[in-house]
């Protein structure tokens, strides 16, 4: 599991109040979703749900955070750097915790992208003198 889809479980994990996320890059595409049958409509729907919000400025402020709370649950939306993070969670849900708890993912899964691959250690042949 790498370390995006590791964020991701965690916070599904720990914030019981998420049935599904998403996250996004800047391109739109698909980082890492769960569960993953729901990733290109919840995607979708957020990114739509930003973009109408900025509309409504005038494109002159850059809408971060988003809820939209319905009867059947809500939906959340935030957007950091390049990426953006959009979840559904079920009816009631604490709005500060759950983005609070979407900041945090949003925030690993950024360091994930940035962070430095490991590299393969080499080994130094030593030359060896053989013993008579």
């Amino acid at each position: 599991m790498d370390a995006a889809a590791a964020a991701l479980a965690d916070l599904m994990e720990i914030s019981s109040q998420i049935e599904a996320a998403v996250v996004v890059g800047a391109d739109g595409a698909v980082v890492v979703a769960q569960p993953e049958y729901e990733a290109e409509s919840l995607a979708r729907a957020g990114i739509g749900l930003l973009d109408a919000a900025e509309e409504d400025f005038g494109g002159r402020r850059s809408v971060t955070r988003l809820e939209v709370a319905l009867r059947e649950g809500s939906v959340f939306a935030l957007r950091g750097n390049d990426l953006r993070i959009i979840a559904r969670t079920n009816p009631g849900a604490p709005s500060g915790l759950v983005l609070y708890d979407l900041d945090t993912c949003l925030q690993a899964v950024a360091a994930a992208q940035v962070a430095p691959k490991p590299r393969r250690r080499t080994s130094k042949k030593t030359q060896g003198t053989a013993d008579a």
